[in-house]
């Protein structure tokens, strides 16, 4: 992580909203949810806000290193339909070691409809996915022991 990392630093994307970033599209397989209007989903709202986060994050991160989301902490305020145009406004608030947090704000052209902080933690790629590996291998023996 490169030291210009500093809060206060902001971004903006905007997004136009697709049918299939609704509610019913997040577990199709549940009758409760497929029953659900067509109107942008909290999950879909939420990536929304971790990818803005890591447009920001991108130029500030040094060869190899990426980040992942630690903790959200999020109002959905108001719906939004689909061909709607979301606009998520990202600030750096905080630097702790690794850990970056935001405050962030989406906005349809008509409400307000989410705002809070996330927070996300640079790693280095490498030694994130060998710690995934073994915890694929540990998966793997588990399996085998309880399948027999």
């Amino acid at each position: 992580m490169k030291p210009t990392l500093k809060p206060g630093l902001t971004h903006r994307f905007a997004y136009r909203v697709p049918e299939n970033k609704t509610v019913p599209y997040t577990y199709p397989e549940s009758p409760e949810i497929a029953a659900m209007p067509k109107v942008f989903a909290t999950g879909f709202m939420i990536v929304l806000m971790e990818w803005t986060c890591t447009q920001l994050l991108a130029p500030y991160l040094d060869s190899g290193e990426g980040s992942l989301g630690v903790h959200v902490d999020v109002s959905h305020l108001a719906a939004t339909l689909p061909g709607m145009t979301v606009t998520v406004d990202v600030e750096v608030s905080e630097i702790v070691g690794n850990r970056v947090a935001f405050t962030v704000k989406a906005h349809d052209g008509i409400d307000l409809i989410g705002e809070g902080r996330h927070e996300r933690f640079v790693v280095a790629w490498d030694k994130f996915n060998a710690r995934l590996a073994a915890k694929a291998k540990k998966a793997a023996e588990l399996q085998m022991a309880t399948t027999g």
